[in-house]
């Protein structure tokens, strides 16, 4: 009998098979299952990852909507402050050239007050004394270098001051160029699209660049430049009113002075005219006394010489009794009344000559004393003309330029003339030695 040859492997039991078979449909039905819950999850998170990123474009695009609203805002702030800033530069260089002009035109006042004190000095002898007129003279130089100073200073002022403008405007224009780059940037983030062309991966597009700023920071630097143009701006104004307030101040102290010193210009001439009438009364009154003198002189020479033929007679008389003889010289009444007459006659010649001689000295004191009034008189009229003429100068300070012609001599030939006092004396004296 044949024996069954059975293949050499692993037998296994029914219940196994069973077994076998349970666990194959159970793990299928369990991985169907998970894979199930994969395909879910996966469809669960393709829209919630859709509807993220959705999401978180559109809010980003808003972001860039926002942010562009800001640039644009800030642009327009930048733009009117930029624009007040340059009127301000205008206003503010306008009121510079302004008082420069002023600054330039109180040369005008210098020169004229240097001018009068040059010409003051043309004053000789007593009439060169510090008076009235000369303190303020002083005076009103003083004020005028004080006023230039004053004025140069808001010059300077305003330099400094238009260079701060222009350093604000030239930060502003800088921060809106920026702005204006970033909002060009930001507004062609804001156009594009998943379909606009030129997309593609950036290699470490999430790096900070080291220069990054904050939000806050953003906001405050355009802050301060705006800030600082509108700080620059009130300090402008307030120096434009402070320079307004400053030339004011200078025009009225220079006028004030101006009047002050032609006023005491008015009373000095007023003090020589005054003196050059007395002068000249003194003059003509001296020449009378002269004249009166004179024929005085006259008449003691003549009653000198009238005294001559008496005393000749009367010594004669006397010489001629002496040849008398004997008894016959008799000092008798005759003798002794010719003896009193020449006397009498000898004592009145003396007298006559002192009296001649007091009556010369008299004239000659007389003649001295004219001279001396006649050159305080000349030096009288000299200051006067001076003081005339530099009244005549100050016209420019009042009178326009182009409206003021100066009083110029007619020619520059030296003339001599005679002093008027020196020929009225000798008239005076031909006219009494003709009577």
């Amino acid at each position: 009998m044949a024996s069954l040859t059975q293949k050499p492997a692993q037998r296994f039991n029914v219940s196994d098979w069973h077994d076998s078979n349970n666990l194959i449909s159970t793990n299928a039905e369990r991985q169907r299952d998970a894979s199930h819950n994969v395909r879910q999850e996966a469809r669960s998170l393709d829209l919630i990852t859709a509807n993220q990123t959705k999401w978180d474009q559109h809010d980003n695009e808003t972001r860039l909507e926002f942010k562009i609203n800001d640039i644009n805002e800030w642009m327009k702030v930048l733009r009117r402050t930029i624009a007040d800033t340059e009127d301000e530069i205008a206003a503010l260089e306008d009121k510079k050239d302004e008082t420069e002009r002023c600054l330039q035109a109180k040369h005008l006042n210098t020169d004229v007050v240097i001018e009068c004190l040059m010409l003051r000095e043309s004053r000789y002898s007593i009439d060169l004394v510090r008076d009235g007129v000369e303190a303020e003279l002083n005076k009103e130089n003083e004020i005028i270098e004080k006023v230039k100073k004053a004025l140069q200073n808001r010059v300077d002022e305003a330099n400094e001051q238009v260079c701060l403008l222009r350093e604000a405007r030239q930060q502003m224009t800088n921060d809106n160029r920026d702005k204006n780059d970033a909002h060009a940037i930001d507004d062609n983030c804001y156009r594009m699209t998943n379909n606009t062309g030129g997309i593609s991966y950036k290699p470490n597009s999430t790096r900070v660049h080291p220069a990054a700023t904050t939000p806050h920071t953003w906001n405050q630097f355009s802050q301060y430049n705006k800030d600082r143009a509108c700080a620059e701006i009130s300090s402008s104004i307030t120096l434009r009113e402070a320079t307004d307030a400053t030339m004011t101040t200078a025009a009225n102290e220079l006028e004030a002075q101006r009047v002050a010193t032609e006023f005491a210009y008015r009373k000095r001439i007023h003090e020589f005219e005054m003196q050059e009438k007395e002068l000249t009364w003194q003059r003509e009154r001296t020449l009378d006394e002269i004249a009166e003198m004179e024929r005085d002189v006259r008449n003691l020479e003549k009653a000198i010489r009238d005294k001559a033929a008496p005393s000749k007679v009367a010594q004669t008389r006397l010489e001629y009794r002496t040849y008398r003889r004997n008894v016959e010289l008799c000092r008798d009444e005759p003798q002794i009344g010719l003896t009193a007459e020449v006397h009498q006659l000898e004592a009145t010649i003396k007298t006559l000559k002192e009296k001649l001689a007091q009556a010369h000295h008299a004239r000659y004191a007389l003649y001295q004393n004219l001279e001396r009034i006649e050159a305080d008189l000349e030096t009288k009229r000299n200051s006067l003309k001076l003081d005339r003429k530099s009244l005549d100068i100050r016209a420019r300070l009042t009178v326009p330029a182009e409206k003021f012609v100066e009083q110029l001599p007619r020619d520059d030939f030296t003339r001599t003339f005679t002093d008027q006092s020196t020929t009225d004396a000798m008239v005076k004296l031909k006219q009494l030695d003709l009577a």
